[in-house]
């Protein structure tokens, strides 16, 4: 009867966090802590069961990821299968839930029934920490860049994940749209919102300044994240401690609200931003359609399947204080975690060593577009030279990870898109941001 009531609770409980769920953070696309979805959740790389199992003599490891983009999740796949082939008797079944992967993996955490492996999409340390296995004796371990180690490495020394691919989000840009209008790189915001103004005064209306989501909202989350980093906790005097001490004056959010407003009412964000979807931007990109997109190039692979000629630049987040610098918003994006109680914990510890081999790691790199985890991968793509120009940039957590509870990341996208969809005022927006940190701080 226990067993029975317990299915029960766990199946309603995802019932009623699908109801609930926010898009997660775009996969640069996002995030983190990213985000993200294709239309419909993408197909596992094969069938069955997502719970790990035995059938015969061959071993399944199920594995969940929050790529969405589909040559990322092509390039897992092949990997994956040449794993297999040195190891015919593991079988390797990917799951790519999309928007709802946050969610699913909340209801496993609360059932104790994670997938073998899994992405900890920025929370390795603080939300997955005692469901993951120490890898700190796997032989990639000590090859961690100085930079990701700290993010997913506990103060006692357990490395909690293999960081497949570092988040360094700004924006992402339509390299031809900006010199056909003659614009520089923005270096602030205010430079990016009169650069906005010049591309839909002199499209007539044909290109979109800045493209978002109100579906796959994390995509409006990206651009509150960032600012969240660039109004309150980059500048030098800044609202870092307030945040961490519960006592930010939540008046200071309405601006940042107010310009996210502002940017729609000027006609700067896709008209149909409450009814478009993320798989609706590469095609818009490819046709030169859309200037600017919040977060970085991992979605370049399918715009080029459109149009190889599209020319994708990527910049830091343009200042939004007087007198500050632009910024990266960082971490892990894509990760390999080992549930610490699986039935199969070797095995999915040798598939991560398996992922975590340099030639390996090289065509994560190169499929993402993004700096790799570990040290001497040499990746070469179009944005190689954009990371090694912008590497004396600042790099700062992702806002929500570290200043904001558990939960509020939801509140942020959910509120974000009510704003842009008039059932919420900037000061409302604050509001409601001041109740939810409250509550769930408290919680």
């Amino acid at each position: 009867m226990r067993k029975s009531f317990v299915s029960l609770l766990s199946v309603s409980l995802m019932f009623s966090l699908a109801l609930m769920g926010c898009s997660q953070r775009p996969n640069g696309n996002t995030g983190t802590g990213t985000d993200v979805k294709p239309a419909q959740p993408a197909p596992s790389a094969s069938s069955g069961p997502s719970a790990s199992s035995t059938s015969g003599d061959k071993t399944k490891l199920t594995v969940y990821s929050t790529m969405s983009d589909t040559v990322n999740q092509d390039v897992l796949k092949q990997i994956a299968s040449d794993f297999t082939k040195e190891n015919p008797n593991i079988v390797i079944e990917y799951q790519f839930p999309g928007s709802e992967y946050e969610n699913i993996l909340k209801v496993k955490m609360a059932a104790n029934d994670l997938p073998d492996v899994f992405d900890t999409h920025g929370w390795a340390i603080i939300r997955y920490g005692k469901y993951l296995a120490d890898l700190k004796d796997e032989p990639w371990a000590s090859k961690q860049t100085d930079t990701i180690k700290p993010v997913v490495t506990s103060k006692d020394g357990k490395v909690h994940a293999l960081v497949m691919s570092e988040a360094k989000d700004g924006f992402s840009y339509n390299v031809d749209v900006l010199q056909k209008y003659n614009i520089e790189v923005p270096k602030t915001l205010d430079e990016m919102l009169a650069a906005a103004e010049k591309i839909k005064t002199q499209s007539n209306g044909e290109v979109t300044p800045f493209f978002m989501s109100g579906i796959d909202n994390g995509m409006i989350g990206s651009f509150l994240d960032h600012y969240g980093s660039s109004y309150y906790i980059s500048p030098k005097t800044n609202d870092a401690q307030a945040f961490l001490d519960g006592k930010f004056d939540w008046n200071k959010w309405t601006p940042l609200a107010q310009k996210l407003l502002d940017m729609k009412n000027k006609g700067y964000i896709n008209a149909d931003v409450l009814s478009a979807k993320r798989v609706d931007m590469p095609a818009r990109f490819a046709q030169g359609k859309i200037a600017f997109i919040s977060g970085g190039p991992s979605f370049a692979g399918d715009v080029q399947k459109i149009n190889p000629n599209v020319k994708i630049g990527i910049m830091p987040v343009p200042a939004a204080v007087a007198g500050d610098e632009p910024l990266f918003s960082g971490g892990e994006r894509y990760t390999m975690g080992a549930w610490k109680d699986g039935k199969h914990l070797a095995e999915s510890k040798k598939f991560i060593a398996f992922v975590a081999k340099p030639e390996n790691m090289l065509k994560i790199a190169n499929s993402t577009k993004l700096p790799s985890g570990l040290k001497d991968i040499n990746a070469k793509h179009e944005f190689s030279d954009y990371y090694a120009k912008y590497s004396s940039v600042r790099v700062f957590p992702y806002f929500d990870r570290v200043y904001l509870p558990n939960g509020m990341w939801d509140v942020m996208c959910k509120s974000g898109t009510a704003l842009l969809g008039g059932t919420l005022t900037p000061q409302q927006f604050s509001e409601k941001m001041k109740q939810e940190f409250d509550r769930l701080r408290n919680n």
